[in-house]
């Protein structure tokens, strides 16, 4: 029996990639389309889903107000075409939501930002933030000072990296092409359309290929490599052509695309992320942090008695009872040094005994394996 591809209209958390080619034509933003997406994106939130908008379109943007030509722009110009650029999208994203009593916000990340553990414990907790208080994200790689060691390369990547962060149970990737097929379908006329791809085998990868257009930079190899990170992290991801008008709507209604399957849901595949790690040190709570635990809460600085080794922000430490029993295995939000001089505190004391403003837990609950 066929699986069955999951209901858009079902997400609890959306993240939606936009092409460069969807928002940017001859004619510079396509307004209409754009508020058309908006639309869409506002009846989404209205069902309770938080929707996280990963839009490309800042250099395609700039380029047009410079006047650069089409085509590989040397480093130094991309970047001052997307400083230019990026200020439009933004605005042109505020505009098109403000109507719907939409909050926007504009996020701006690079590779560094998810290989660095402290860096990725902060994205995930500014955007778990952003979506708790209704905002709609809007993010984009910043290009404008992205070397090429440390860019993720296209938003299709980044898209996935995103839903991983922030817990999405599905991923849209909005692009000019209606999914996956067997074979490039504008030069092998036998190509099939796959509408479900349960398993990322070796021979589905195989079927990836280049770059359609001239203004976007990820083919369907790179959507493949963006569903592999997705699927992984319990994400489900759909490909979509995403031109039409009220595109979220479109695909809700039995537009053509592509699914693909997770290996889980999100919540579980980052536990069991979390679990794997090995533990730099320890925190030694009291009996009633390690009922607070039982019960899914955060470990607040008051409930720790004892601070075992050297950690830094974001790494991964065992979290023991007064027992000696381990009760769970968290990325801790402090260093071992900020983590013994507030520990036993109420979190309202941390400014004072640190100097700065810190996060109220020890360890999220988000960032826990019990």
């Amino acid at each position: 029996m066929a699986a069955l591809s999951p209901a858009l209209t079902a997400a609890r958390r959306l993240v939606i990639k936009i092409g460069s080619a969807l928002l940017v034509d001859d004619q510079g933003l396509r307004g209409d389309w754009l508020r058309a997406l908006c639309d869409d994106v506002a009846d989404w939130r209205r069902r309770g889903c938080d929707v996280v908008l990963v839009s490309s379109g800042s250099i395609a943007l700039g380029r047009r107000v410079l006047g650069l030509p089409l085509g590989a722009l040397p480093l130094e110009q991309a970047q001052a075409a997307a400083a230019v650029g990026q200020i439009r999208l933004a605005r042109a994203y505020e505009e098109a939501l403000a109507p719907h009593g939409v909050t926007t916000a504009q996020v701006l990340l690079t590779l560094e930002d998810s290989a660095d553990r402290r860096r990725y414990l902060n994205s995930r907790a500014t955007m778990q933030t952003l979506l708790g208080l209704g905002v709609v994200p809007i993010v984009n790689e910043n290009d404008t000072i992205a070397t090429d060691e440390i860019r993720y390369g296209d938003n299709d990547r980044l898209a996935a990296q995103i839903a991983v962060t922030c817990g999405a149970d599905q991923l849209l990737l909005l692009s000019d092409v209606d999914g996956l097929y067997t074979a490039n379908p504008k030069t092998d006329p036998t190509a099939l359309h796959l509408p479900v791809i349960e398993h990322l085998t070796p021979e589905i990868e195989a079927m990836g290929g280049d770059p359609v257009s001239g203004l976007s930079k990820g083919g369907m190899k790179t959507k493949l490599m963006a569903a592999r990170t997705a699927i992984a992290g319990g994400c489900a991801m759909a490909i979509a052509e995403g031109s039409v008008m009220r595109p979220l709507s479109a695909v809700a209604h039995g537009a053509r695309c592509s699914w693909f399957l997770p290996e889980s849901d999100p919540q579980l595949a980052r536990k069991r992320w979390i679990a794997a790690m090995k533990p730099k040190g320890a925190l030694v709570v009291d009996q009633g942090a390690a009922l607070a635990l039982g019960q899914g809460k955060s470990l607040l600085p008051a409930g720790v008695r004892t601070v075992v080794g050297e950690f830094g922000r974001g790494d991964p430490v065992a979290i023991t009872g007064p027992s000696g029993e381990t009760l769970a295995t968290g990325l801790v939000r402090y260093t071992a040094d900020e983590a013994r001089r507030i520990a036993g505190h109420r979190s309202d004391r941390i400014e004072a005994i640190l100097g700065y403003t810190g996060r109220a837990a020890l360890v999220h609950r988000d960032d826990m394996a019990l």
